[in-house]
């Protein structure tokens, strides 16, 4: 499945809930959001009827996101649905890791590959302010529970905030020393509400490399992956940049979202989106209409010229 500008779309991401435990400052205003009426929601049926369509029509990654997906009731049974579809090779999942520790087992078994795990901050203080109420003991308890499972590789995912976190640059990368792990620094993006709060603390991943020069540039494998890898010498793991604001990645862009409410988004910054939901319970054809989407893709965002999305990032996927 190609777009206008003949790039191969291959990677859907997979939001099955609006819902989350935590309420990260970047990601929803303080009084929260709406939530979304539960017919509204896609089913676990609906859900799995739309990977399977994606899967027919070339998707072979799909990573499941939320909100948090682990708060979604029959996560499990979702996961083993997906997992069997022979042509989606690597099904991931991107979570808080605060419900990891007594799920990690049961999704493995369920035929989940892997897990992207957000941690902002190592600091007990700072990550209770940044999520309003997280508890870091809950994350490490289900990264080590994950990592004993088999959900790897694991991938740390740290969004950069300027005046927080700046600080713990070098910690985060010492990480990725001694374990095969990846930790990756991503831009703040300005998204929804919450958009000037994230243009007042930005800071270009370049600060990551002023901070720890001792980091050397890989080669790069996929030239679909947002992410720049760097290591540290004679490191186990690695160290990832994605950029989508100081160096955007548009022209490799090989995915495609769907929020939990069934909008078919072709680009996270674009306003513009499509709803695979109402065609589906109309029994209308989704490959179709999947495929058409595809052809309204943009060539690039432009979120450099001030153009941000009007909805929170909880209730686009991420």
């Amino acid at each position: 499945m190609k777009d206008t500008y003949g790039r191969e779309i291959n990677y859907l991401r997979l939001s099955i809930t609006d819902l989350c435990n935590l309420r990260c400052q970047y990601c929803m205003p303080s009084n929260g959001i709406q939530k979304i009426a539960h017919a509204a929601i896609l089913t676990l049926e609906e859900l799995d009827e739309i990977a399977l369509a994606f899967a027919r029509l070339g998707i072979t990654k799909v990573r499941i996101t939320g909100g948090e997906p682990l708060a979604r009731k029959g996560i499990i049974t979702l996961i083993e649905k997906i997992s069997r579809h022979e042509s989606i090779t690597d099904l991931a999942l991107t979570t808080n890791g605060t419900l990891l520790n007594t799920m990690a087992q049961d999704l493995k078994n369920a035929g989940l590959k892997r897990v992207n795990i957000s941690v902002d901050s190592l600091d007990d203080k700072k990550y209770n302010m940044m999520t309003r109420g997280g508890k870091l003991k809950e994350v490490l308890k289900g990264i080590e529970k994950a990592k004993e499972v088999g959900l790897t590789p694991i991938k740390l995912n740290v969004v950069l905030i300027g005046g927080f976190n700046d600080n713990e640059i070098e910690s985060f990368v010492s990480l990725t020393q001694d374990e095969a792990i990846d930790v990756r620094f991503i831009e703040l993006m300005p998204i929804g509400e919450v958009a000037k709060w994230s243009q007042s603390n930005f800071l270009p991943n370049d600060y990551v490399l002023e901070t720890v020069p001792t980091l050397v540039k890989m080669e790069k494998v996929d030239p679909s992956s947002p992410a720049l890898y760097y290591q540290l010498p004679g490191a186990k793991g690695r160290v990832g940049l994605i950029s989508p604001v100081s160096c955007k990645f548009c022209h490799t862009c090989n995915r495609v979202r769907l929020t939990s409410e069934g909008k078919l988004k072709h680009c996270l910054h674009s306003n513009e989106e499509f709803d695979l939901k109402e065609v589906l319970r109309q029994g209308n054809s989704i490959t179709d209409f999947i495929q058409y989407v595809m052809l309204q893709k943009p060539l690039e965002h432009t979120i450099e010229e001030g153009s941000f999305i009007a909805r929170n990032m909880i209730q686009v996927g991420g």
